[in-house]
């Protein structure tokens, strides 16, 4: 009696045992078919919704990515989950370059890149608000304006040297404002020394544009 009752148990045991792997089998197919099914449902969002929450859905792609990758290791059989898996996430990459490129800002006019060439990144926009300029960082700023002039004075157009002296002039006034804030006599005199640099370079390189659209013009 004892003997039956002890091989019962063990039955039940490996029973129970047979039952736990497969519930964990089944778990473990459930997060590979949740993660591919998150991808096919992420496609079907407008890019505007996408773009709104953007972070979130890429969090929770990673998330369900890594518990599908960890189910791996509890299917017997994981070949076909794998496949799923990988098709899965070169299906995503593929979406996620092409939503890069939508959700990417508009490339700025050839205008505004002249002005983020001569002052900076984004400094200087429609608005031409020069109020970032001070005591302390106009001469770092005419450096930088006339020293890009310098390196570009061969390329610019006729229109770009009517934007490189609209923007001078605006600096310019500027100044006019700085000097009452404290503007040192050193970094006055430095800039004086660059606007001589620029006076010349300007007016022969303006007409050397000019000259040149006229031959083509004519051509």
């Amino acid at each position: 009696m004892k003997n039956i009752q002890m091989v019962l148990g063990i039955a039940l045991i490996a029973l129970s045992f047979t039952s736990c792997k497969d519930e964990k089998q089944e778990q473990a197919q459930k997060k590979v078919d949740a993660y591919a099914a998150y991808v096919d449902s992420v496609k079907n969002v407008s890019a505007e919704n996408l773009k709104a929450d953007w972070k979130a859905v890429d969090a929770e792609y990673d998330r369900r990515s890594q518990e599908a990758q960890a189910a791996l290791a509890d299917l017997k059989d994981n070949s076909a989950a794998t496949e799923k898996i990988n098709a899965s996430k070169v299906k995503y990459e593929e979406f996620k370059n092409e939503m890069t490129t939508v959700f990417a800002p508009p490339a700025p006019s050839p205008k505004q890149q002249l002005r983020n060439a001569l002052f900076g990144e984004g400094k200087i926009g429609d608005d031409m608000n020069f109020d970032w300029v001070n005591a302390q960082n106009i001469h770092s700023v005419y450096q930088q304006f006339v020293h890009t002039v310098e390196d570009n004075k061969d390329k610019y157009s006729r229109e770009d040297w009517d934007e490189v002296k609209l923007m001078y002039e605006a600096l310019d006034s500027r100044k006019n404002t700085v000097e009452k804030e404290g503007l040192t006599a050193e970094d006055n005199r430095k800039i004086a020394g660059l606007k001589i640099k620029f006076a010349p370079m300007y007016t022969v390189n303006r007409m050397g544009a000019k000259s040149e659209e006229n031959k083509e013009a004519k051509k």
